[in-house]
């Protein structure tokens, strides 16, 4: 069927709202994201409806919802088990938009890379000199960053200058881990981690007890204890940190990243059927993929 594109705005953003709210949305929901009359959005619902594109949701919490039709008409993917591509601005997660399809329209150029971004959810989102990150893609783990040097209304679509192309490792940190683990007791001292640390090069080692994680330490602790004037006699037990960050070996190198950032950690301990087994850094992370 032929939609006007007035039509095609609305509907865009209905499903871009049902999408962010998973509820009916009202007329003037929709009115006031793509600056209509809203008048003008509920006499264009009445045709949509009409056709089958969306259904009404009666009732003073009620609306409207896309149909499939609505998504077959405008070419967007509902297939079970598909996988939500994200798309974030400056660092943050636009809900209710998912990238569908990345077209590299320049690659030969030997300065330039530009995409194509076709969206699921609405472009009206996004202005033009946004930074953007998209993915990571479901099967070659992509991640794409660049700047939106333009839109289109019509298809849902962006167009990006790519700063940034990353393939993240599809393997396990089991693969990247350093092992054995460099460990301690809570018995040993101060002076014993930090020969510990000369001797192998490490800045932080678990601290483990009859086969039992108790904590962490690290040149930072033992820096603090001599701050306060603590003697290097003093055991670890005493400056350790006992809340240690884990992962399971079987984890994705790619997923462990927010772990570090989120927790502002240097390190963190693999763990493999309730045992430490290795050990990640953040230096291991950056040997992997600098850029990130």
């Amino acid at each position: 069927m032929d939609l006007s594109l007035i039509q095609k705005d609305i509907l865009i953003t209905l499903i871009t709202l049902y999408h962010q709210q998973s509820h009916s949305i009202k007329g003037e929901e929709i009115a006031d994201m793509i600056q209509r009359n809203p008048g003008t959005v509920r006499n264009q619902m009445q045709a949509l409806k009409a056709v089958g594109l969306v259904d009404g949701v009666p009732g003073p919490k009620g609306g409207y919802i896309p149909t499939a039709i609505a998504y077959r008409e405008l070419n967007l993917s509902l297939a079970e088990g598909d996988y939500d591509v994200k798309i974030s601005r400056n660092g943050e997660d636009i809900r209710g938009v998912n990238v569908q399809e990345v077209d590299f329209t320049t690659l030969c150029h030997p300065d330039i890379c530009h995409a194509m971004i076709k969206l699921v959810g609405s472009a009206k989102l996004f202005e033009i000199g946004d930074q953007v990150t998209i993915g990571p893609t479901p099967v070659n783990r992509l991640l794409i960053r660049g700047e939106i040097f333009g839109k289109d209304e019509a298809k849902q679509a962006l167009l990006i200058a790519t700063s940034e192309i990353i393939s993240l490792p599809k393997k396990s940190i089991k693969h990247y881990m350093t092992t054995p683990l460099k460990t301690l007791k809570t018995t040993d001292t101060l002076k014993e981690a930090l020969i510990l640390f000369n001797h192998n090069h490490i800045h932080g080692a678990p601290v483990i007890d009859n086969g039992k994680l108790s904590g962490i330490i690290t040149m930072s602790d033992i820096a603090k204890a001599i701050e306060k004037e603590l003697p290097l006699s003093t055991s670890v037990s005493v400056c350790m940190t006992p809340d240690v960050v884990e992962a399971s070996s079987h984890i994705k190198l790619f997923e462990v990243i927010n772990r570090f950032k989120e927790r502002e950690i240097g390190r963190l301990i693999v763990i493999e059927e309730g045992k430490p087994v290795g050990i990640i850094t953040q230096s291991d992370i950056i040997r992997v993929f600098p850029s990130l």
